[in-house]
């Protein structure tokens, strides 16, 4: 029979909602595990943009989130390099209606505080050589948001965990159950381990059929879909920070506060963007290819089987079919192309679950986890009574 290891707090996942609990936990002084099933975190963590905007998060709770995490990704910068780049995000307007939301949303942030630059679409040329004079109308700059190498950053962070706040973690190690007494939480893995804790936090990202599968089935969560791309190198393209597009605009919950977001007109997008909910996002990655995307198709948890997993030539020809009216760039050729999955509440901004109040279920964060973890993470943790 194994023995049991104990620990203030069991964290099981190694993504970046996990990895950030399991921050702010070592940070006050908790001994905690984090369990995660795969040899490295595969999932959404690592399947995205590395674009780190709370300018595109809702007004109220979720902004505030994002602002806590631009803080606290570059305050373990300062001391580890986990990829973070202060480069700016940019969004671009196709339209004088797009633009004039943005003149709104730039007054909006002003009014908080928030640091934003109107730009001229002279002055995005100047930024973005590579963008096409015939797309722009001008645009909006955030100089304090960040960009992360999406393939790096969770690797780097858990490293930094491991080595300078101390954290037990233990990849490859799939948790089978996990039950709870009076006392405590006793968590199982795949090789018979035994763990216990006071509490347990699952942030088990898209995974809902090995630990408490009837609270997902019962739940309002959905699986998302999205297809990215991204070219070979172009060294001789600067494309800084995150570039954000007329469509972000439209679809991002931050500026539907405008007033002049309701003057734009669905029908102006062409049908097969719209089937797909296609946006078009750019980030240069460090080795100078740009990752291009991205598209979202849903189902919910119990029709998983709906998603394909393959890759959908047509879907990845309209991004770049629209991607190619923003950008010049001299080789449009495409090295890799991928999928993501990520979960996400109908009816609620996160997923949370509560069992005896010492499991706490937490996951569906939508597409916004990069931006949101962190700083929701620090609110959570600090929920728990730490």
């Amino acid at each position: 029979m194994s023995s049991k290891a104990n620990f203030d707090l069991i964290i099981i996942g190694g993504g970046v909602l996990g990895a950030f609990h399991a921050y702010f936990a070592l940070q006050k002084g908790l001994k905690v595990l984090l369990l995660e099933k795969d040899p490295r975190p595969t999932e959404a963590t690592v399947r995205n943009f590395g674009q780190i905007v709370p300018s595109g998060m809702a007004d109220g709770e979720w902004f505030r989130y994002g602002k806590a995490s631009l803080e606290t990704y570059k305050s373990i910068q300062a001391e580890f390099n986990i990829t973070i780049r202060q480069n700016g995000s940019t969004y671009i307007a196709s339209s004088e209606t797009e633009m004039q939301v943005l003149q709104e949303k730039h007054q909006q942030y002003q009014n908080v505080g928030y640091p934003s630059e109107l730009l001229t679409a002279a002055q995005c040329r100047q930024r973005l050589p590579a963008l096409k004079e015939s797309y722009c109308f001008g645009g909006l700059l955030f100089p304090e948001e960040v960009t992360a190498e999406p393939a790096t950053l969770i690797h780097r962070l858990l490293e930094y965990l491991v080595t300078r706040l101390g954290l037990d973690y233990r990849p490859a190690t799939p948790v089978i159950a996990c039950t709870f007494n009076d006392v405590s939480c006793e968590v199982r893995d795949v090789f018979g381990q035994v763990y216990t804790a006071a509490k347990v936090i699952i942030c088990s990202g898209r995974d809902f059929k090995f630990l408490f599968p009837e609270v997902f089935q019962t739940s309002d969560l959905q699986i998302c879909k999205l297809q990215m791309l991204a070219t070979y190198p172009l060294p001789q393209v600067a494309l800084p920070g995150s570039i954000l597009t007329g469509l972000s605009i439209r679809r991002y919950y931050a500026f539907k506060s405008c007033p002049s977001y309701a003057q734009l007109n669905p029908a102006e997008v062409a049908e097969d963007l719209r089937q797909w909910g296609i946006h078009i996002l750019f980030k240069q990655a460090l080795d100078g290819s740009i990752i291009i995307g991205d598209s979202h198709e849903y189902a919910d948890t119990t029709a998983t089987q709906e998603l394909d997993y393959g890759v959908e030539d047509t879907i990845n020809a309209a991004i770049l079919r629209e991607a190619q009216q923003i950008l010049h760039l001299p080789d449009w050729r495409i090295k890799r192309t991928w999928n993501g999955y990520y979960s996400q509440s109908k009816s609620a901004e996160i997923f949370e679950h509560v069992i005896d109040q010492k499991i706490h279920i937490v996951t569906g964060i939508g597409g916004k986890g990069m931006t949101t973890a962190a700083g929701f993470a620090q609110h959570h943790v600090q929920r728990l009574g730490y």
